[in-house]
């Protein structure tokens, strides 16, 4: 297991006991609910509760994080469902896939990268997932059945549901709803909010409300095998989706796990952590469960109530496990309005409230991005949303890159006076007898600033009879920056201007050496110093001034 102490004590074990019992009372309300709103079945957010929440546990480089069904994973669970699958297991195919893919980025050892992802694309999706959990939930709430076209589709619905309630189901579903809101926070430790608020709607459905729809029958054992051979053109058209139920999967996880590490002084292991919910999520297509990821309300549970190492996420897993074996009756009672109630308080807990009372202090770029990912999360589809978002989001930082990039950039003139004979033989030169002009490029230059630099200092090189280049101080460039470098340097030659380039080292000289940026400099013209650079010019400036003297 993943950070597994060797000095694992009998205090420990408690610890993890009661903090896998403790998540486990708060997954089950959630998990059925996410299964169903999923359009898998109850059971199915079961299963994935176990599936996800063992593997990631066991193989996942976060040492106290609990995983399972999440909305998000939900959301895009259900878009798979209706959009691009035809059957079951089609959508099971997208997962087991999107599970490889998983393992394969965490294997590949670029994990790290995915929590890149800004803050801003993960805010817009996080709170256009909560306003689709509250909107398809609120069709259960009423009593109607739940959509399965989607978040439009229960916008739609609505005017119907509402002019058809169902009181008693709305009546259960209002009191799980306000008793999800009205738990103080400070009885959470014997009691989640989430269990009590479950509880309340259960007894008033069975007592008093007892013709409200309910979630019925739930398959005792142990699921099966579920998966079935794919066709290899649907292959080839489950990439797309599997790709984002992958990264979508990786951020929520790693996310959690930042929260996970904040509250223990912990560090994961982004790949290992990758790793272990790619077998989760892969185990989870396989006999046909939701596919899940890290949960972050679960995991600060978890580690409040005492969970420290993977045993806690192991624990909860065996014990639904072990629900799912014989104890499966005791939740067929429970009325579909009680778990509609539960997830709309979910789903109101996971729109970044905080991020929407500051829009109004966001610069336009990021509120664009941001509220952009969150209508195409609501209005089209969690996949375009998260594509279209980090395109966005991508755009806006390199726009950001190109102002300190270009801001790195020095074009000066520097008279042959100074420069070459010193203050003391400056009375006696002519400043006029040459121009000499330096760009320093400094730091990183990249893709950002690349087509910016010829318009920046093209003018400045046309100027100039001599133009050193000064990559001294150049840490980093890209393949675009090679390239507009090898146009300044066209563009000099073009101009009859001559060049030199100085200081030249490294990575930026392994790039530029690589498209053969430097091919068309006269020799001599690449020197280490700015001494050698110097006494070049002045070579090249003498010749110059022959070549017009024996001319005129």
């Amino acid at each position: 297991m993943a950070g597994f102490r060797v000095n694992y004590d009998l205090g420990t074990l408690r610890g993890d006991v009661f903090g896998g019992m403790t998540s486990m009372v708060v997954a089950l309300p959630v998990s059925l609910g996410f299964g169903i709103a999923s359009g898998m079945g109850a059971a199915a957010g079961l299963y994935g509760a176990i599936a996800v929440g063992f593997f990631a546990s066991v193989f996942g480089g976060t040492r106290s994080q609990i995983s399972g069904p999440t909305a998000p994973m939900t959301v895009a669970m259900a878009a798979v469902l209706t959009s691009h699958a035809g059957s079951l297991a089609e959508a099971l195919t997208v997962v087991v896939l999107a599970g490889l893919l998983q393992v394969l980025l965490g294997v590949s050892k670029i994990g790290r990268f995915v929590a890149y992802t800004p803050y801003v694309v993960v805010s817009g999706f996080m709170s256009g997932i909560g306003i689709i959990i509250m909107l398809m939930q609120s069709l259960s709430l009423l009593g109607a059945s739940g959509a399965t076209s989607g978040p439009m589709g229960a916008a739609r619905a609505l005017p119907a549901a509402v002019s058809n309630i169902d009181a008693g189901a709305f009546a259960i579903g209002a009191v799980t709803l306000a008793a999800g809101f009205l738990w103080p926070r400070r009885f959470s430790r014997f009691a989640p909010g989430p269990l009590v608020a479950l509880a309340a709607g259960t007894v008033l459905g069975m007592l008093w409300f007892r013709e409200a729809p309910v979630i019925g029958a739930i398959p005792v054992g142990l699921p099966g095998l579920q998966f079935e051979p794919p066709s290899f053109a649907f292959l080839l058209h489950a990439v797309q989706p599997a790709i984002i139920l992958a990264l979508l999967g990786s951020v929520d996880s790693l996310l959690t796990s930042l929260v996970a590490d904040a509250m223990t002084g912990s560090r994961h292991d982004p790949n290992r952590e990758l790793v272990g919910q790619g077998i989760g999520n892969l185990a989870a297509g396989l006999i046909g469960a939701l596919p899940g990821a890290g949960a972050t309300m679960g995991t600060v549970i978890n580690i409040r109530s005492g969970g420290s190492t993977p045993v806690s996420g192991a624990v909860r897993a065996l014990v639904l496990l072990a629900l799912v074996m014989g104890l499966g009756r005791f939740v067929e009672p429970i009325p579909l309005a009680a778990l509609a109630g539960v997830l709309i308080k979910v789903g109101w807990d996971i729109i970044d409230w905080r991020m929407l009372a500051r829009l109004h202090r966001l610069r336009r770029e990021h509120l664009m991005v941001m509220l952009t990912t969150l209508c195409l999360t609501v209005f089209v589809d969690l996949i375009t949303a998260v594509a279209i978002g980090l395109i966005a989001g991508g755009m806006v930082h390199a726009r950001r890159l190109e102002r300190l990039e270009l801001d790195s950039v020095i074009s000066v003139p520097l008279l042959d006076a100074k420069f070459f004979a010193g203050d003391d033989a400056a009375a006696h030169a002519d400043p006029h007898a040459a121009r000499v002009g330096m760009v320093v490029l400094k730091g990183t230059l990249s893709v950002a600033s690349s087509h910016k630099l010829v318009s920046v200092i093209g003018l400045d090189i046309k100027e100039h009879e001599v133009v050193i280049f000064d990559f001294s101080d150049t840490v980093y460039i890209d393949d675009s920056a090679a390239m507009v470098v090898g146009q300044l340097l066209e563009l000099a030659g073009g101009s009859g201007t001559e060049c030199i380039v100085m200081g030249l080292g490294g990575e930026v000289a392994a790039t530029l050496h690589s498209f053969d940026i430097l091919g068309e400099l006269p020799g001599g013209r690449i020197v280490g110093t700015l001494d050698e650079a110097r006494r070049v010019a002045r070579e090249v400036l003498e010749a110059n001034a022959a070549a017009r003297s024996g001319f005129c």
